[in-house]
């Protein structure tokens, strides 16, 4: 039976090692993701490749999401020993878990992102399976202009597309 060899760094991480650190693009990912989700919550899962850092963000199929929930369908995921854990927001700003989350975190994952409103950088925290707060190093640099604020979600009354006049010099125009 041929099994491929990966080769390991001596005391590097291991599959199934805690994260320690995730990268720009996914925790940019997420934070734009729960700015576009805006009034309901967002909700996706992490995965850590290589081990020990979360580089991806998993969109599972049915997932829903309402203004105070995002229920996720765990069964959906592939079987794949590299997911680690979840991300979602709380519209209203609150980063601490709430029961659910709590829930959830123990009984599902190791490493555990709320994010809140306004989706800046900072506004974001990470826990561990017991719902204790912990820290994730951000690997790789942000884009040009992140000091820029975010602006706050503020829905419109009603939404009026404008006309749109047909052009001049058609057919139907000289009749």
């Amino acid at each position: 039976m041929f099994r491929p060899h990966r080769k390991r760094v001596p005391g590097g991480p291991r599959l199934g090692d805690t994260p320690t650190a995730i990268t720009r693009r996914v925790l940019d990912g997420a934070l734009a993701s729960g700015r576009s989700a805006l009034p309901n919550e967002f909700g996706g899962v992490l995965r850590a490749e290589p081990p020990g850092v979360i580089s991806e963000l998993l969109l599972l199929p049915g997932t829903t999401a309402g203004r105070r929930h995002a229920n996720f369908h765990l069964y959906m995921l592939p079987a794949d020993l590299t997911v680690v854990g979840t991300v979602h927001s709380h519209p209203s700003g609150a980063l601490h878990p709430s029961d659910a989350d709590l829930r959830l975190f123990r009984n599902w994952g190791k490493r555990h992102i709320i994010m809140g409103s306004p989706f800046s950088p900072g506004s974001w925290r990470a826990y561990d399976g017991n719902g204790n707060p912990t820290t994730l190093q951000v690997l790789g640099q942000g884009p040009a202009g992140t000091d820029v604020q975010v602006p706050e979600y503020r829905p419109h009354a009603i939404h009026r597309p404008e006309r749109v006049e047909p052009p001049v010099g058609f057919p139907e125009d000289e009749a």
